[in-house]
């Protein structure tokens, strides 16, 4: 039987359906994109739109779908929207009701579905020309902290921006600014780099998402925008509800890493 490391997407997908796997997807599925999920009731769609449009850094969409459809047109078609994620967060007036391992019991004819790009698919790259993917090396999910940068409002949403943090070695450092720049669709080049409380975030070893990771000496927090940012929206916006993934428990999708790189 293979590992979980040597599965591709697909069946990392069946795994999830069947209740077989629910835990961080990253490093899973090496060279495939992966996504952020946010569904919502069709009455909050167009200003979640619009927000993300206003927002494409931390928010970049790969694909909305139409009312109630929870199958995509684009990403992988076989998959199932209410069942493929490995665990959802369920929000209702900005408060984390629960998480689940499917929502098909919640699934509602008017819940318009959005994928947003994610940091962990252009890893792979990173990894290739030898930048070190901490929380990998240390098997745990990424760190991720609320900042004190605003999103652009739009409708009902607004709120701070959410940004990822992979320390690098300062001889990496351009090298990685230059690798994820060519990765507009899944959050593209850094947003900050260096001291952290310059963006608002106190402590590095107390992230709001995620896990802490080690941070060597003389390597520097380097920071992306990230796609929970709609999930600490939402907390502030406070709709009727909301389901996204759990932070770091990813839709892995059909679409190789390199394509997002011309997306």
């Amino acid at each position: 039987m293979k590992g979980i490391h040597q599965l591709n997407p697909k069946e990392i997908r069946i795994l999830t359906r069947q209740g077989k796997w629910d835990k961080p997807t990253a490093g899973l599925a090496m060279g495939y994109a992966q996504a952020n999920l946010v569904i919502l009731p069709k009455k909050y769609a167009f200003d979640f739109l619009l927000f993300c449009q206003r927002n494409p850094k931390p928010c970049p969409l790969l694909e909305v779908l139409e009312s109630g459809q929870y199958r995509t047109q684009f990403l992988a078609l076989d998959a199932d929207i209410r069942t493929d994620i490995p665990r959802y967060n369920i929000y209702r007036k900005g408060k984390l009701e629960a998480t689940a391992k499917e929502i098909k019991n919640l699934w509602k004819s008017d819940f318009v579905t959005f994928l947003l790009g994610c940091s962990f698919s252009f890893e792979e790259a990173l990894l290739r020309s030898k930048v070190p993917i901490r929380h990998i090396e240390e098997n745990k999910n990424v760190p991720m902290y609320i900042t004190d940068i605003s999103c652009k409002p739009a409708g009902l949403f607004q709120g701070p921006m959410v940004v990822s943090m992979r320390p690098i070695p300062p001889d990496k450092v351009t090298q990685a600014v230059q690798i994820t720049s060519r990765y507009a669709s899944v959050h593209g080049a850094p947003i900050h780099m260096g001291d952290p409380s310059r963006i608002g975030i106190k402590n590095l070893d107390k992230p709001d998402f995620g896990d802490s990771v080690s941070i060597k000496k003389g390597e520097i927090p380097v920071f992306w925008a990230c796609g929970v940012t709609p999930q600490a929206v939402v907390m502030k916006a406070k709709p009727d509800l909301c389901i996204t993934h759990t932070p770091g428990h990813m839709f892995i999708t059909d679409l190789l890493n390199e394509e997002l790189a011309t997306f």
